[in-house]
């Protein structure tokens, strides 16, 4: 069972479950893809390290992150080791200096937490064949598709609103929203000062 190294393409509203969100997944080595249904948090959580965004108080995977590194623990890698019954088995391969051992966690608080720890994601190639799925992107393979992007969601009219205020107004409102921890407003507004620089 050889190792497929894995990247986070990106994060989407559900298809197929209300209040859900899909974590992709893409092979490093190939086009196959694995999406994940997650919850909400960890969506957010997720998409806020994807955005680069500080949030002003941790969230629990900062926490998590802040509390291993002040005892001088590491996270090698995250594996994602089983698929039963649509369920994704991760584990985390941690190491303290002395000793190394692997505890269990669900794959989205793992994914979470590789990438605050910025570790490497791998599944096995049985995974992949099962779960694995080539999307079509209308025969383009340019680089922005293996880029991680924000949740996404249907037009919204904060969208059009933002498309007309200045640079600074957008900095401001970004801010607030950050402050005010509302991370899906900071999505949004960081993606139309990404479309401006």
């Amino acid at each position: 069972m050889g190792k497929v190294k894995l990247n986070v393409l990106g994060i989407s509203y559900s298809q197929t479950q209300s209040g859900a969100y899909a974590l992709v997944l893409s092979e490093e080595e190939g086009k196959r893809r694995i999406p994940i249904i997650i919850g909400g948090f960890e969506a957010q959580s997720i998409a806020i390290q994807i955005e680069g965004l500080t949030p002003p108080r941790p969230l629990t995977h900062d926490l998590f992150l802040n509390f291993s590194k002040s005892f001088s623990i590491e996270i090698l890698e995250v594996q994602i080791y089983k698929l039963e019954e649509g369920v994704f088995f991760s584990k985390l391969h941690c190491d303290n200096g002395k000793k190394e051992v692997y505890i269990d966690a669900r794959t989205s608080d793992a994914i979470a937490l590789a990438l605050r720890f910025k570790c490497p994601i791998y599944t096995t190639e049985d995974i992949i064949e099962k779960a694995g799925i080539i999307l079509e992107f209308d025969g383009t393979d340019d680089e922005s598709e293996k880029t991680a992007t924000p949740i996404e969601k249907k037009e919204n009219p904060d969208s059009t609103l933002f498309s007309k205020m200045s640079l600074s107004e957008l900095k401001s409102i970004l801010d607030e929203a950050v402050n005010n921890e509302d991370y899906e407003k900071a999505s949004k507004v960081r993606d139309e000062i990404k479309k401006r620089t």
